[in-house]
């Protein structure tokens, strides 16, 4: 039996997504995985950094960068 490796499109594999979205993190205060809220916490010209906090207990349990800059421009406006 031949098999034939299907190419699909000529996109790099980490091109197929651009952001992850935490859903579950380890709270450390919890001691276990737990669902998460995110925070807006500033407003950069590179950039959005938000915080992720524990559902539960409101521990920060991560944070992240967010290149796409969507709210720079509503202060720029």
């Amino acid at each position: 039996m031949d098999f034939e490796i299907s190419r699909g499109s000529n996109r790099k594999p980490e091109a197929q997504f651009k952001e992850f979205e935490a859903t579950e993190l380890y709270c450390s205060k919890c001691r276990r995985a737990v669902p998460v809220r995110k925070f807006l916490l500033l407003i950069l010209p590179d950039g959005d950094k938000y915080e992720y906090r524990c559902a539960y207990c409101g521990n920060k349990v991560g944070d992240k960068m967010d290149k796409t800059g969507q709210y720079f421009g509503v202060l720029r406006g």
